[in-house]
């Protein structure tokens, strides 16, 4: 059972997972892409990475593509979901995000794709990572962010509101863009990084879409759901609204999913360091060529 405060159902959202295992490959369009724009960005970095962990590797597509790299050494892959991570190549753990068996200063590299925005204490989950990392580790993390479904919370909550009785919560809180820097900040990383991308997908209908999710095993999971069965009615009117709002001309509907991408090290003493305050020796007034003036 979830915690009183938790935000997720673990139980549950490890067993969907492991349920959708075998089809996971017909649902993992947003891990691939995910996948190749780390592994592009890894490429970049100069220098050796010995030992490695992916953080929520599910079947594996992420860590094959970091393990692959040139100077990734060794990668070990970890995911709550046993039936899901056999699909990952070896070394792998069965392990919960929200405490991870990772050792203080064992890895070289840490990395994740869309797996973080489901753990309960995303801080928490930030600091032990970066503690797990050597000095001058880096972090490299994809995550949903949070215009992530946001047809779909707009159509369920309308459908509800004419239909039953009260809303339940149907998508997770995806977390906003300027916060991650300061949740980086805040578990001690150095030279944070987060930008977004935002990639709109489109379905056939509202129904395909509710399709894909429960093939990623990522269907309701939040632990404050209304634990009673969507009836017919109300899922067809959700459909409905969702069909009115953002069909396009072609019948077709749009889904958005926003993803962020985490980039961050573990402080060590050669990074770029800011300078003391009042240590500057040239005037911002005299670079700019305007005369200054004194609050």
């Amino acid at each position: 059972m979830s915690a009183p405060h938790a935000i997720f159902d673990v139980a549950l959202l490890t067993a969907r997972s492991n349920r959708a295992a075998p089809g996971a490959a017909a649902h993992d369009f947003l891990l691939r892409r995910v996948a190749d724009d780390l592994s592009e960005r890894l490429a970049i970095v100069r220098r050796d990475f010995a030992v490695a962990a992916d953080i929520g590797a599910r079947h594996g597509i992420l860590t094959r593509r970091i393990g692959a790299a040139p100077n990734v050494g060794r990668i070990v892959a970890l995911d709550p979901a046993a039936r899901l991570l056999e699909k990952a190549p070896a070394p792998r753990v069965v392990a919960h995000l929200d405490a991870l068996p990772l050792a203080p200063e064992s890895l070289d590299l840490a990395v994740s794709g869309l797996s973080l925005h489901l753990v309960d204490d995303l801080p928490g989950a930030l600091i032990q990572i970066r503690r797990a990392l050597k000095p001058d580790g880096l972090l490299l993390a994809a995550l949903l962010g949070g215009r992530t479904l946001q047809e779909l919370r707009e159509a369920w909550l309308a459908a509800e509101g004419e239909i039953a009785d009260g809303v339940s919560p149907r998508v997770a809180p995806f977390a906003d863009v300027r916060d991650l820097g300061g949740l980086l900040q805040r578990a001690g990383f150095a030279l944070p990084v987060v930008d977004s991308d935002t990639v709109p997908v489109a379905y056939a209908d509202p129904l395909a879409l509710m399709r894909d999710l429960k093939g990623m095993g990522a269907s309701n999971m939040l632990a404050e759901r209304r634990r009673v069965p969507v009836t017919r009615r109300l899922l067809l009117r959700a459909a409905e609204i969702y069909a009115e709002r953002f069909g396009r001309p072609d019948g077709r509907v749009v889904a958005t999913f926003e993803i962020l991408t985490l980039t961050a090290w573990a402080p060590h003493e050669s990074q770029p360091q800011p300078l003391k305050p009042g240590s500057a020796t040239s005037r911002l007034a005299d670079a700019l060529g305007v005369p200054e003036r004194k609050l």
